[in-house]
């Protein structure tokens, strides 16, 4: 799995535990969640910028 997915469960989870009112459970998940979108976000640029380098050489 992907970070993306992973972030997408974290924040399911984070919404399931606020809406039970597991407030620190809540709290936890959505941190995960935004870390890892973060780090998803910072790898797609990642790829898209070697893509547009690298792509001159695959043609």
């Amino acid at each position: 799995m992907d970070f993306l997915t992973w972030a997408i469960i974290f924040a399911v989870i984070a919404i399931i535990a606020g809406f039970f009112g597991f407030s620190g459970v809540a709290a936890g998940a959505a941190t995960v969640a935004r870390i890892l979108f973060f780090i998803f976000l910072v790898i797609a640029a990642i790829f898209v910028i070697l893509l547009l380098v690298g792509g001159a050489a695959v043609t």
